[in-house]
């Protein structure tokens, strides 16, 4: 009797066990533990490591169990030039639709820049897309970022402006 109640006790919590990980691998947006466990502490890019804003990271899962992540960084120790257009990194596992522009897995630099665009570049900061940025004006909180699924597809909030990711 008390073997029969041990296994099932033990069958329960496999069974929770394995329900939480599902729960875990589900596809939208990720909560802040996950994300603490992904994102890098540091960051290559132009030919400098920069720490990572963990508080300031954000991410999704897609249907199919690919990552993407974006994070800002401090920028303090990078050129005036580089600092007015990179604000973060972008980690894609998929490729992704931004403002019609196709952008292939792998991992960038990015920032809403005060012209109204989102750039994205590669890791030797040559630009590679710029898409149009919508700007959120009754926003009641704005936050560095953040990030909203939307029908499929993801808002990427920098303060008030946001661009859409479409995992293709």
């Amino acid at each position: 009797m008390i073997r029969r109640s041990i296994v099932s006790v033990g069958a329960c919590l496999f069974a929770s066990l394995l329900a939480s990980a599902q729960d875990a691998k589900k596809p939208g947006v990720l909560d802040a533990q996950e994300v603490k466990k992904l994102a890098p502490e540091s960051y290559y890019f132009a030919a400098q490591s920069a720490p990572v804003q963990v508080r300031n990271c954000v991410g999704f899962r897609t249907s199919s169990g690919k990552i993407v992540l974006a994070g800002l960084v401090d920028t303090s120790g990078y050129a005036t030039d580089i600092q007015q257009k990179y604000q973060g990194f972008l980690i894609t596992e998929t490729k992704l639709d931004i403002g019609g522009s196709e952008l292939v897995p792998g991992e960038y630099g990015f920032g809403f820049r005060k012209d109204g665009k989102f750039g994205v570049m590669d890791v030797a900061a040559n630009d590679l897309l710029s898409a149009s940025a919508s700007r959120d004006t009754k926003l009641a909180h704005p936050v560095p970022l953040k990030m909203v699924e939307e029908a499929g597809s993801y808002k990427l909030y920098g303060g008030r402006n946001w661009v859409i990711l479409k995992p293709e």
